[in-house]
Order: structure tokens, then sequence, then C-alpha cells
């Protein structure tokens, strides 16, 4: 069975300098908030572009809540988000008391810029677009709306470390760019880990201080703070990755590339790239008809694959109080039924991406 994701083959490639540092970390004696973590956040900014820092937290959904409580979203303030992907973007509004106001997404999963416009209230603070998949957001026009309209832009970075858009990183766009670590991720750690990255110091300097109860320095307390801390294991492991980025990513790409060129069934609509756009492939994710019948089929035939991420936000319980309903978002919810993603991860043979074009190939429907 060719595995739709399987994070030892990412542990594999790199196994003698993970144990290595892993032991480091245990010898130094020191857990939280230490050298491991401040070297992260160094490298990772200075990776991601010129003039951006980084603050390091317990995971993406914290990185979303404590960055828009940074910047000032609170209650009653409307924040505007895609209608499809996951609901951990939302809950950063909402934890804050805000408003998810959606809106659909474009043919490449990622939001519309086009109806942004027609969205925005009184009401209205900002844009926090989710960079999906792994591929970057149409970002101009976004940038032209919020800077027309005098709102705050933000990036859900969650599924796009080290994806661009005509040569800047995602992140770099808007006022902050939150990500995610989760073991899943391109650049993913071996628990739970996220980041704020910022071109605003100041910016950056606040959230380190939100995320270790408030404080500025030991027992000095200057604001109410949340406990989101990054700690030294996961930050130290997550330098290791972060050195072979530039391997992990041509990884990807073979794969990704094989499969556009290697596929071609007219049953199947195959993902398309953003003009300007460099995808990272965090998720190669594919459009079938028959999404139940396609995944049966391919799990017959040795091919694993998954749904990311069947059921649209807005038609979540957890949402049910904003109101909304089935066919209020019909692309997005559209989009959701016939999504199907292929096996994609740090390492796939040449045998089982042959193996993959083939069935899916001759899936028939």
């Amino acid at each position: 069975m060719i595995p739709v994701n399987e994070l030892v083959r990412g542990y594999r490639l790199y196994e003698e300098e993970y144990n290595e540092k892993a032991v480091s970390v245990l010898r130094s004696g020191w857990y939280i908030l230490g050298k491991e973590v401040e070297a992260f956040e160094a490298e990772f900014a200075q990776a991601l572009g010129e003039d951006c820092y980084c603050a390091g937290v317990d995971n993406g959904l914290n990185a979303i809540q404590l960055g828009l409580h940074a910047c000032g979203i609170g209650p009653g303030d409307e924040v505007i988000v895609q209608a499809n992907g996951y609901i951990a973007t939302m809950l950063g509004i909402t934890q804050n008391g805000g408003i998810p106001v959606f809106v659909e997404p474009d043919k490449y999963h990622n939001m519309d810029p086009d109806r942004i416009e027609a969205a925005i209230t009184d009401k209205t603070k900002g844009v926090l677009v989710t960079h999906l998949y792994g591929q970057a957001t149409r970002m101009e026009q976004i940038v032209a709306v919020c800077k027309k309209h005098n709102l705050m832009l933000f990036e859900d970075c969650a599924q796009s470390h080290f994806a661009s858009y005509k040569g800047t990183n995602t992140g770099l766009f808007g006022d902050a760019g939150f990500f995610s670590f989760y073991p899943t991720k391109n650049l993913g750690c071996f628990g739970d880990g996220g980041g704020v990255v910022s071109r605003s110091k100041e910016l950056i300097d606040k959230i380190k201080v939100l995320r270790n109860y408030g404080t500025d320095y030991k027992y000095h307390n200057i604001v109410p703070g949340f406990n989101s801390r990054l700690d030294e294991m996961q930050a130290g492991l997550l330098r290791v990755k972060l050195s072979h980025m530039g391997e992990l990513l041509a990884n990807r790409r073979k794969i990704a590339e094989a499969y556009l060129d290697g596929i071609h069934n007219p049953r199947i609509r195959m993902p398309e790239i953003v003009e300007g756009a460099v995808p990272i492939w965090y998720q190669f994710v594919i459009n079938v008809e028959d999404q139940a019948g396609f995944r049966k089929y391919m799990l017959d035939h040795g091919v694993q694959t998954d749904v990311h991420f069947p059921t649209p936000p807005h038609l979540q319980p957890a949402l049910a109080y904003l109101g909304h309903k089935e066919g209020d978002f019909p692309v997005a919810e559209r989009d959701c039924k016939t999504v199907v993603s292929l096996p994609m991860m740090d390492y796939l043979s040449d045998d089982e991406i042959r193996t993959v074009i083939e069935v899916a190939n001759a899936y028939e429907g």
C-alpha cells in the first residue's frame, strides 16, 4: 500500500542529525524558550526574507490567535476569510471575539480576490488569506484592496512554508503571517509548534511578551498574556529540518511534476498553478466528481488518498451560531465534495510515483 503520507520517512532521511539534536537538547538542561528557540526564530526569519522577524509559539492556531490579538482584533470585529479550508483559521478569529466573514475560493482553492470588496462592511478590520495546499494566493489585488479600504492583511501560512508569489514568500505580504509546524507540514516538527512572522519588530516583540504570560522579564507581567511557548526540543528539530528544506522541497516538486506530466485522465481535474507563484506542494489536490468512488478505487488498487477538507468551516457545528446554511457558499461546498489528495510526502520512490500515475490514469468512474 502506498500511503498518502508517512511521517517516519522524513525522519529517516536525516535520522542521525535528528537524534544528535534531541540528545543535545536533553543534555542542555534547558527545555523552554532557550537558545534553540532563539536560533530557530532567527534562521526561519532569515530564510523567509529580508527585514523579517519571527516569534515561535506552541501551535498554528495560537499563532493566529496571538497574532490577531496583538494587532487589536477584538469582539465584534469582522475579518474576511475564504469559505473553504480548515476551521483553525476561523477559530483564531473567534477566540478573540471576532467574526469570520466568508468569501468564495477561486479555481486555485484560495481566496478569490474579486469577491473581497463585496464582503467589506463598516465592521471589517482585516482580511485573512489562507495559502491552501502549498500554493500562494494571488496577493497583488488583495494587497491593493486592503490598502484602499485601510484594512489589516493577515496570512495563514500553515500549509505554505516558502511558497512564493512574484518573488515574495508567503507571510510577508501583510501585517503578520501565521505558521504551523505540525508534523505533517513541509516544515514540520515532531510534536506541536507554530510561529508568527512580520516585518514589524515591534509586533513580534509584543507577541513574545504575550506568549509567556505577558512577561517582559522574569516575574514581571506587563499585560494579561497566554501560555503559548515553543519548546526547545521542537525548535532544535525544526532547525535540522530547516537546514534541509531545499532538498525536501525538491523532493515534493519532483513528485508533483511527475503527477502533472503523467496523469491524463479526463475524469480528473488536475491542480492549476497561479501565474507568478511557486508552490511547495504541501498537498497534491485533484478534483473528481465521484469523490468516494475514486478513493475506494485507488485504495482497492493499493494507493491511499485523503480529503482536505470534507466539510467547509461555515457548515461545521462549532460555527453554527454564525447562521450559515448549505448553499450559502456553493463554490466552496462543491470543492469540498470533489477534492482528493494524492500521496505527497518528504519522499516517494520512483516506483511508487509511477504506480500512483498508472492507477489514476486507469480510473474509469
